[in-house]
């Protein structure tokens, strides 16, 4: 399982670790990934992704999974995120 969010892109990086002494070496900063049951009020399921925390609040700040993913760019976006986006979009299309 790769250390990437499936919503926001967001990925490993790098920097230093600082001494006391000022000595340098290289380390990784993890983003913080969680598995979440995140409920689609078009399509009326539960669905598994693997997202950050702050993707997590932004989902909740935004209206929830439907809306995050009708503003999200494809490219940030999963393979799988982009299926259930197309999902979604297929959804209401139906309904309207």
């Amino acid at each position: 399982m790769s250390r990437v969010c499936e919503l926001t892109g967001k990925g490993p990086m790098t920097g230093n670790n600082v001494s006391h002494a000022n000595n340098k070496t290289r380390r990784r900063f993890l983003p913080n990934l969680n598995d979440v049951t995140l409920q689609s009020e078009t399509l009326g399921r539960g669905v598994k992704l693997r997202i950050s925390a702050s993707a997590l609040r932004s989902v909740d700040h935004r209206g929830g999974l439907d809306k995050f993913l009708a503003k999200a760019k494809d490219i940030e976006l999963s393979v799988n995120a982009q299926k259930i986006k197309k999902e979604i979009q297929k959804a209401q299309a139906d309904k309207a």
